[in-house]
């Protein structure tokens, strides 16, 4: 039986997943045991190799990662999930937390975190670096959505008038207004505007 740390790769990008095993591979305490390209894929590849830990992307086709998360860690809690994206929002990472991942890493410097974050989740520990960890800090003190609310949100990233709202979401004018009221008091905005750009910036819509 192996003392190796056993990691399943889960990302659409094939070039990804390879330099990430190449790095893996390096390392004598650990090992890749699967890769998957899809969400589906990897909920079904878990259930079979039971790995150590799983890095995960967040966007890919047919089942997100936050998704796929979902579903591994609802059948087996003791999953450890690392979290590799190029969605950096507060929201973004905000979401993944809440789901209980071990950690999540920017794409943009992985390389250089992940055999750490890896050992760390291995060990059962949390590894979010510290330009992650502050923005995560910064959501846990906000007001969340409510689901109407992102909706509308929406809407308004998409250029959608109250009018133009009212119609898509089959709501009155008075409560259209107030919904879009309680959204800017949220995002600690002033207008429509200022909304939108708070909405992309922070990972709460994807454009």
């Amino acid at each position: 039986m192996s003392d190796k740390i056993s990691v399943m790769i889960v990302d659409d990008n094939g070039l990804l997943r390879v330099g990430l095993k190449d790095i893996i591979s390096d390392e004598g305490d650990m090992t890749t045991v699967a890769e998957a390209a899809t969400g589906e894929e990897a909920v079904g590849l878990y259930s079979e190799c039971h790995p150590d830990v799983v890095t995960m992307d967040y966007r890919m086709p047919d089942l997100d990662g936050l998704e796929a998360s979902k579903r591994i860690l609802s059948q087996f809690p003791d999953a450890k999930i690392l979290f590799l994206s190029t969605y950096e929002g507060e929201e973004d990472i905000w979401n993944a937390w809440q789901t209980g991942v071990a950690g999540y890493l920017s794409k943009a410097d992985a390389y250089e975190h992940i055999i750490e974050a890896i050992r760390e989740a291995a060990e059962g520990r949390s590894y979010f670096p510290a330009a992650i960890a502050r923005k995560l800090e910064a959501r846990k003190g906000q007001a969340s959505l409510t689901p109407r609310e992102l909706e509308v949100l929406k809407l308004i990233v998409a250029g959608n008038s109250n009018k133009e709202i009212m119609g898509e979401l089959d709501l009155s004018a008075s409560t259209v207004r107030v919904h879009v009221s309680n959204v800017l008091e949220k995002l600690g905005v002033l207008d429509r505007t200022q909304a939108a750009i708070a909405a992309v910036k922070r990972g709460i819509v994807h454009l």
